[in-house]
């Protein structure tokens, strides 16, 4: 079993920044990977990023390449999501994930509770 939770989301304005981060308790490293989705209302659970435990593979969707960065600390189990130059259509609720390497939702096996970004224009 693996317990995630997410923290960090919150209110900011275009082009700002800010970093979630998503405590992992259990059996959470191999053969695991972590991986960041979010879900904006009415659209469909998308991809953000994924990491490995090592923080040695990372991959982004090409929506948030350059302006989100993902990477882990396994001393502290926990994983991070630092996000600049913030736009509207980033606005969801974001949800940390445990599973194996790829880009669909159904490759996860754990999720966190969720934790809302809002980025006002």
């Amino acid at each position: 079993q693996v317990r995630l939770v997410e923290s960090g989301g919150g209110l900011v304005q275009a082009g700002g920044s800010l970093r979630l981060s998503c405590a992992a308790s259990g059996n959470t490293f191999s053969p695991y990977v972590m991986g960041w989705f979010r879900q904006a209302p009415g659209k469909e659970r998308e991809f953000v990023a994924v990491v490995n435990w090592s923080g040695s593979s990372t991959y982004h969707a090409d929506s948030v390449k350059g302006r989100f960065t993902i990477s882990s600390d396994s001393a502290k189990s926990t994983v991070y999501l630092q996000m600049n130059s913030l736009k509207p259509e980033d606005t969801a609720v974001y949800y940390c994930a445990a599973g194996h390497w790829g880009t669909s939702p159904n490759q996860y096996s754990y999720w966190g509770q969720g934790t809302q970004v809002t980025v006002s224009s």
